[in-house]
């Protein structure tokens, strides 16, 4: 399955959405944004992987989906399975240094 897209879910108001918005773009992430409040397929999507509950932010790339998760995270899980949604150059992106980086 290819990975062409990272999603991001998130509402109005929300403080957790609006932090990691601001790493994912201090780290030149690109996204695609889904309000949940605009969108009951949104809000739906975000409670499959939730559990349930509509907590966002909520990332989902490809199958995977990531309840409120960091920034590093985000990069981390990127580098891993789609580093070719990471912008060219990100540290992440470079072989060996994904461990030193994030710990793993």
């Amino acid at each position: 399955m290819t990975t062409d897209a990272i999603h991001f879910y998130w509402r109005p108001g929300c403080g957790f959405c609006s932090m990691l918005r601001r790493g994912l773009d201090k780290a030149g992430i690109k996204t695609v944004d889904h309000n949940i409040w605009e969108s009951p397929d949104d809000a739906a999507t975000v409670r499959f992987y939730a559990n349930g509950n509509e907590t966002v932010p909520t990332v989902v790339i490809g199958e995977v989906g990531m309840v409120n998760p960091s920034t590093k995270q985000v990069a981390q899980y990127l580098a891993q399975s789609a580093p070719h949604l990471l912008p060219e150059g990100h540290e992440a992106s470079k072989p060996g240094l994904v461990g030193r980086l994030f710990g793993g």
